[in-house]
Formats: C-alpha cells, sequence, structure tokens
C-alpha cells in the first residue's frame, strides 16, 4: 500500500526502455503475430471452406421443408448472403448472378444452379428447371428486419416476378433462418485459422498497449488506434471497424454513462494517456473472410511502479467481468432464443450481485454476423425480432459486456468492460474461447526523465 505521498525519481535512456510485449493477459499465453499465406492460398483456404458450406444448404432446406431456395442481385446490389457463397476471387455480383437451390432434386438433376447473365437466358432457362422439379415452395430473402435473411432488393424482386412469371408467385414464402444458418455455419476447417487471427489481434493489442507505443502525456487514444489501424496493414490484414480507445478512469464508457446510448462502439474522444488510466480498446481484425471482435484493459503504471502497486480493486474488477462472462457463456443453450438466455443471464448476475450490461452477438463471417442477439446496450430487457431467433450451433460468437466496480482506492465506481470470442465444440457440446480471455490486466511499464509525484489512495 503506497503511503500519502510517494516521491520517485525514474532516469532512463533511450537503451533501457523496454519494447517488448507485456505477457500475461491469459495465463500461460504469449501471443504472437500470425502471418497469412500468399493470396493464392488464401483463395484456395475460403473457396474450400465455402463448398463445404454450399454442400449443407439442401439439408437446411428439408430442415425447414423448403423446396427451393432463389437469390438474385445485380452488381454492386447484392444479396447479403451472396458474400458467403461466392468465389474467392469475386469482388462483386456480376451483371444479374442468380442462384437456385434444390433441396430434394428429380431425375437427377443438380441441386446447384448458378447464372452470371445480362440476357432473358436467365429467366427462361430458370422457368424450365422450375416446370421440370415442381417445387412446392420457393423461398426469398425477404424480411423486413433481418439483414441476413432480407437481401433481395425490391427492384430485382420486381424482376424476379416478372422473370419466371405469374404462376410461381404463389409459390414464394420466407423463410428467414435460411439465410441466418448459412452466414452463421462455421464449418470445422475454419476454427485453426480463426484462432490464428485471434491470437494476431491479441498480439496487436499488446503492442499496443505497451511502453512501446505509449508516452504517458503525450500519446492521446486517437494515437494508439491509428497505431493499431496502421499495424493491422503492416500485417497485410484488414479490419471491420476502427479501433476505439477509452479511457476508463477519465469520461468514462459510453455504454454505461448514458442509458439511452443505442451504438455500443462508439468513437472514443481523444484524450491524452496518463499515468495511472486505466485504458480500454475495442479491436478486430478481417481476413480470409473471417472477422473477429475483442475488448480488453489496460493500466499505465506510474514510473517505478510493478504490479504490487496496481489499485487492487482494479484487479477485482476484472475478476468481476470475468464472472459475469462465465455467467453468460453457462447460459448459452442452443435452441433458446436470445432473450432467454438474456434473461436467464441477468437474474444469476443480479443474484450474485453483478451490475453491468450484456450485449452478445455472433461473429465470423461478418463482424455482427447472422444469429440471435443477446441484449444490446439500450435494450437490456429484450431485443424485439433478432432477440427472438434461437441460439445456433457451429457457429461463433462474441460475448460482449461490462461489469461495474466500485474501485476504493478512486472511491469511484469504473466500468470493465470484455469482448472474447467463442466456438461451439462439438465434442464438448459446450461454447470454449477461440484463443483465451483477458484473466489478467495489461501493465504499461512506461519510463520518465522526471521526478514525479504518484498520488495517494484516496
Amino acid at each position: 500500500m503506497r503511503g500519502p505521498t510517494l516521491l520517485l525519481t525514474y532516469l532512463v535512456n533511450s537503451a533501457t526502455v523496454l519494447t517488448t510485449v507485456c505477457a500475461g493477459t491469459a495465463p500461460g499465453k504469449i501471443p504472437k503475430f500470425q502471418t497469412l499465406p500468399s493470396l493464392r492460398e488464401q483463395a484456395e483456404l475460403v473457396d474450400g471452406w465455402t463448398e463445404e458450406r454450399k454442400a449443407l444448404i439442401p439439408g437446411l432446406l428439408r430442415k425447414y421443408g423448403i423446396d427451393a431456395w432463389l437469390m438474385s442481385q445485380r452488381e454492386y446490389a447484392e444479396d447479403t448472403v451472396f458474400w458467403a457463397l461466392k468465389e474467392a476471387t469475386q469482388f462483386s455480383a456480376r451483371r444479374r448472378t442468380t442462384h437456385l437451390f434444390l433441396a430434394d432434386p428429380v431425375d437427377g438433376a443438380p441441386s446447384t444452379y448458378s447464372w452470371i447473365e445480362n440476357t432473358e437466358a436467365v429467366w427462361t432457362e430458370l422457368r424450365q428447371i422450375l416446370a421440370a422439379q415442381q417445387p412446392r415452395s420457393i423461398a426469398l430473402n425477404t424480411h423486413p428486419e433481418i439483414a441476413f435473411s432480407g437481401g433481395l432488393h425490391a427492384g430485382e424482386l420486381d424482376a424476379v416476378v416478372k422473370g419466371v412469371g405469374e404462376e410461381w408467385k404463389d409459390k414464394f414464402v420466407l423463410e428467414p433462418m435460411l439465410g441466418v444458418e448459412v452466414v452463421a455455419m462455421m464449418v470445422k476447417s475454419r476454427l485453426p485459422w480463426y484462432r490464428k487471427m485471434m491470437e494476431t489481434a491479441w498480439a496487436i493489442i499488446e503492442e499496443g498497449f505497451s511502453e512501446k507505443i505509449i508516452v504517458p502525456g503525450k500519446s492521446t487514444s486517437w494515437d494508439v488506434e491509428w497505431w493499431m489501424r496502421e499495424r493491422i496493414q503492416s500485417l497485410n490484414y484488414t479490419t471491420w471497424f476502427q479501433p476505439s480507445v477509452f479511457i476508463l478512469t477519465g469520461e468514462g464508457f459510453p455504454a454505461a454513462e448514458d442509458p439511452s446510448t443505442a451504438v455500443d462502439d462508439p468513437r472514443a474522444p481523444d484524450n491524452p494517456i496518463a499515468y495511472g488510466d486505466l485504458i480500454h480498446t475495442d479491436f478486430g481484425v478481417s481476413a480470409l473472410g473471417l472477422n473477429t471482435d475483442t475488448q480488453h484493459i489496460g493500466y499505465v503504471l506510474y514510473p517505478g511502479e510493478t504490479e504490487a502497486d496496481v489499485p487492487k480493486g482494479f484487479f477485482d474488477g476484472l475478476k468481476k467481468v470475468n464472472r459475469l462472462q462465465d455467467i453468460v457463456k453457462s447460459n448459452m443453450k442452443i435452441g433458446m432464443t436470445g432473450n432467454e438466455i438474456l434473461q436467464a443471464s441477468l437474474k444469476q448476475m443480479h443474484s450474485e450481485g453483478i451490475e453491468g450490461k450484456i450485449y452478445c452477438h455472433a461473429t465470423g463471417e461478418w463482424g455482427h454476423s447472422a444469429g440471435t442477439v443477446i441484449g444490446m446496450t439500450n435494450l437490456q430487457e429484450k431485443v424485439p425480432i433478432l432477440g427472438d431467433l434461437p441460439l445456433l450451433k457451429n457457429t461463433y460468437y462474441s460475448i460482449e459486456l461490462f461489469a461495474e466496480h466500485f474501485v476504493p482506492e478512486r472511491n469511484r465506481s469504473i466500468v470493465f468492460p470484455q469482448e472474447e470470442d467463442v466456438y461451439w465444440d462439438e465434442d464438448t457440446s459446450s461454447w470454449e474461447w477461440v484463443y483465451g480471455r483477458q484473466e489478467e490486466l495489461l501493465l504499461i511499464k512506461t519510463p520518465a526523465k522526471e521526478t514525479l509525484e504518484a498520488p495517494a489512495e484516496l
């Protein structure tokens, strides 16, 4: 415990500045940057995963009692599901790109048809196939609220109706779970690379939250955010959102400060990072048609401080949010709706004296991907429509949440946000961390060249 004042003089020169990434965010894990294969090898990997997923579509049609599934789009006006089914070397739909999937084709016909066409030939051939197969139901992606089931553009719907003819119009149906399941489905062969991507994300965070990058009093939130963007680019990865860096001991965290906040990742204010700050990042990387989503926190040590000098309340806050992660993960039962999981998790966390918010989502194919939603920052009782979908297995989820904790050393409550991705393990019938979770604070051991006085505990 520190006394009323602690006078520290920590003289260093550039030769003694530590540049290694601080290890120990998760016990036994020292994340390393994972190099992506060549673009050609990446294309082969992605196409292999796509073919595995396409092969599952007839079974999904049978599961939901649908005979045929028709998707059609124009260049730059793609159906959302298109991106999960395209070849790696396709950068958009071309001309009119149309797909037809059949549950149980007759007379030895294939189960999949595709056209890239700008003439009436696509409609002529499609009518011939429908006449031969006589599907009783043809699913179209026309849901008004679910993005992964509502990607058919209004103008293209008119073109489909005109193209196939009025005789098939009465066969059109909406089955939202088709698009949701196809996009959500993460085949097993994707997991090893997803884990490597997650490890890379962790490594970038740990390098960014280190004395190599952060100079207290000079570095700002946006300095670190833009360094992260550049670091992603230097490794030939991309991202699906701007990294954010919040100072939790400063202005706080919008999702906690304002109950009406409808956005869970607003842009952080650009404030200088100082000694004694508890800092937070929301960060993800993209590659191979996959996206990660991670939130970690770190503490900026005063010169000469060690882990023993960090306010105990910060460690206790991290333990509390770890417990909240366990609660949510244990309540994620396959087949339950997101709203049911939310209510069960809220009831359990409150019974254990934990206050905070839960806002978990599917991830993988998209950063906010197809699947049920377990709470939103501004919807902590139930989420209409998206929260009523059932939880699917064989997919990835971001367990995103925060716990509030009173830190006596600061005489205030501080939020402790965390986000970590999980996957469904068929062998254990449970959700497992893709790479791990943060169980220890990242410590920024910053050097200084002048005498500093650390504040006393409050």
